[in-house]
């Protein structure tokens, strides 16, 4: 990656991960579907974003291909020799849905940023406990004339009742939280059944936490097929419909659609002057690539396409769908 002189606008703090699938039927028994390993381009130019790709001794040509032919300019590689790439396991029993890393993970820090071409994005993007939400916007801080809009993902396996007391404390902090339906409701200790009120009613508790600076923040619930639900302060809530919510024949596997999401909405924000609500179309379109197969979308370089279909056109027929 080389430096331009200009910041990014979106960089993540996730990390990349190579995921492996068990599919179980509910009795625990193999199902025989099998998925091989995956390794996780927006509508923004690839020089406007970044991520840290820590390789390790395991890391395959293949997987180093699939990411170069996403423009290898917006990836920071850091090669470490003394252990492998980190892996999770994605395990799939009936209709639930577990995850648990299979080796050590390597966390990154804005700390990490510094001096390199990833330095100071104008939208910041991380996925952890909220403990840990308040480490990063702490050394955010540090950074004299910085001030990222933070886009904060609560890591599912903390999204349990006792993590609240750790969230409320660094909500002032993140500009746009953004949990799924399930997890939100979870925090809060609030009926698991999902709805449109009970998304409604979660949102409305996190704004009165005090989302953002002043309560000035922005609270994205991610609600699968019933799409997403954005609500602030100033100007109230609003949903966005999934973008396969008319032919769910489409949805094959969920699995990166929340990160799809997010990363959508950061290059969203900047094409649309942080019109949060205009930004959910950018983040549901990114979604929609990702869930209609196993894996990665198919990018075709030439002519800009998404599994031979084009974002423009999708945002689109988005907007039409909405009736604007």
């Amino acid at each position: 990656m080389t430096t331009t002189g200009e910041h990014p606008h979106f960089v993540s703090l996730g990390m990349f991960i190579i995921d492996e699938f068990e599919y179980l039927d509910e009795h625990g028994q193999p199902t025989g579907r099998t998925l091989s390993p995956q390794g996780s381009r927006p509508t923004l130019p690839a020089k406007k974003v970044g991520m840290i790709i820590d390789r390790g001794t395991d890391f395959a040509n293949w997987i180093q291909d699939r990411l170069d032919s996403y423009d290898r300019s917006m990836w920071l590689f850091r090669d470490h020799a003394d252990c492998g790439t980190t892996r999770a396991l994605n395990s799939y029993r009936g209709d639930l849905r577990g995850f648990k890393y299979l080796t050590p993970r390597i966390r990154i820090t804005p700390r990490d940023l510094t001096g390199t071409p990833l330095a100071r994005p104008t939208t910041l993007h991380f996925i952890c406990s909220p403990s840990r939400a308040l480490e990063i916007t702490s050394e955010v801080r540090e950074e004299r004339d910085w001030d990222p809009i933070t886009i904060y993902e609560p890591i599912p396996d903390r999204c349990v009742p006792e993590e609240l007391p750790a969230l409320r404390k660094v909500l002032s902090a993140i500009c746009i939280l953004s949990p799924n339906a399930e997890e939100a409701l979870s925090l809060l200790s609030m009926p698991s059944q999902v709805s449109r009120s009970t998304v409604e009613a979660a949102a409305a508790r996190f704004l009165e936490y005090g989302v953002g600076t002043d309560g000035q923040g922005s609270v994205v619930i991610r609600s699968g097929a019933l799409g997403a639900y954005i609500t602030t302060r100033r100007t109230g809530g609003r949903w966005i419909p999934a973008f396969w919510s008319d032919n769910t024949d489409k949805v094959v596997d969920v699995t990166g659609a929340g990160n799809a999401f997010l990363g959508g909405l950061g290059a969203g924000l900047m094409l649309t002057s942080n019109d949060i609500y205009e930004a959910a179309l950018y983040a549901t379109v990114s979604a929609s690539f990702v869930i209609e197969q196993e894996g990665l979308p198919l990018l075709s370089s030439e002519t800009n396409l998404w599994n031979s279909d084009s974002p423009k056109r999708r945002l689109e027929r988005l907007r039409e769908q909405m009736g604007h």
